[in-house]
């Protein structure tokens, strides 16, 4: 992806980090994720987060934690 996966401004949610172009905090996601919700209830749910971006997001994080655990 050309722009960032998600973004923090305190004009939005008062600075909570959501999916770039959205208005949908990435806590979100994880919270479905973690009450046993598919990543397509996630985007039935929130219509404006593009399934590229959770899937940029869930590689990005996946990629720290590897590199973390090094």
């Amino acid at each position: 992806m050309s722009q960032p996966i998600i973004t923090c401004s305190p004009d939005i949610l008062g600075g909570t980090p959501v999916f770039t172009g959205t208005r949908v905090p990435v806590q979100t996601l994880l919270d479905y994720l973690e009450g046993g919700e598919t990543i397509d209830d996630f985007l039935e749910g929130f219509p404006t987060v593009k399934r590229e971006q959770v899937i940029a997001f869930l590689e990005e994080a996946k990629a720290r934690m590897v590199a973390s655990a090094s």
